[in-house]
């Protein structure tokens, strides 16, 4: 695969004056669940938690960071979930890609109003509504600075956003995949019904793999250890947590090669 070419210096505003910045990782994508954006919501999408993720985005954009991202569906439908309640898999899954596509608008329209340029590639075609995602014009989106959101997976049912994340940052040329949870990086156990449970800062592909830590799927997590791609786990909701580990902070677990 090629490697996509980057722009030349960054710049940020520093009140009236402009300071030279250059960010550790200066393509990232973030993967965002739809759970994600239900914050203190039952359904659908909190619109503090929106605004506050747009207004991070929206920081690191100005430091020179250029910013891909793939959004889940699940705080509206997740296809696995419909079909254990008794519908076609692959119905149900291209219903899950219709509702990251809804989440992706919605993203899109908290980061123009942050003043940010934003585009909506879809892995489905939905003309009237956002663009195909092809491979070239979405690296050239963000050599522009424009965040690109990615809807619909991989257009494939049976695949997770979270493969679709893997494969999207392997395609753009990605410097680090960034994944928000709602804890504060990967975990022996779960940190929430086990006491004993130990945070690893730094931890293998193959360890993820072998003890089913459950970061990302064992796909995505493949794909990043065969393409060299590092992970880095870290929780939302800490405000301000994603722009300190794009400049290079140790928040979270860094997935990679070494422990």
């Amino acid at each position: 695969m090629d490697s996509p070419a980057r722009t030349g210096p960054f710049l940020i505003r520093a009140g009236d004056t402009m300071e030279s910045s250059v960010p550790d990782n200066r393509r990232i994508l973030l993967k965002l669940s739809g759970e994600a954006l239900l914050g203190e919501e039952d359904y659908g999408i909190d619109p503090d938690l929106l605004n506050r993720i747009a207004v991070e985005i929206a920081q690191l954009v100005h430091m020179g960071t250029e910013v891909g991202i793939v959004i889940g569906g699940g705080n509206i439908f997740r296809g696995a979930g419909l079909a254990r309640a008794g519908m076609d898999r692959v119905t149900g899954d291209h219903m899950g890609m219709l509702a990251t596509v809804m989440n992706a608008l919605a993203l899109q329209d908290g980061l123009e109003r942050q003043g940010l340029e934003a585009r909506v590639m879809s892995a489905l075609q939905v003309h009237d509504i956002c663009e195909d995602y092809i491979r070239r014009r979405a690296v050239r989106h963000l050599e522009k600075g424009r965040v690109v959101v990615f809807g619909a997976g991989t257009g494939n049912p049976f695949f997770t956003t979270d493969t679709a994340a893997a494969l999207r940052a392997i395609e753009v040329g990605a410097d680090l995949l960034v994944k928000a949870t709602k804890v504060d990086g990967v975990y022996s156990s779960d940190p929430a019904t086990d006491p004993e449970a130990r945070k690893y800062p730094r931890v293998s592909y193959d360890r993820v793999l072998a003890d089913k830590l459950n970061v990302m799927d064992a796909t995505a997590i493949v794909m990043c250890r065969d393409n060299d791609i590092p992970l880095r786990v870290f929780n939302l909701h800490n405000e301000g947590d994603l722009v300190r580990l794009v400049n290079g902070e140790d928040i979270g677990t860094l997935v990679s090669h070494n422990e």
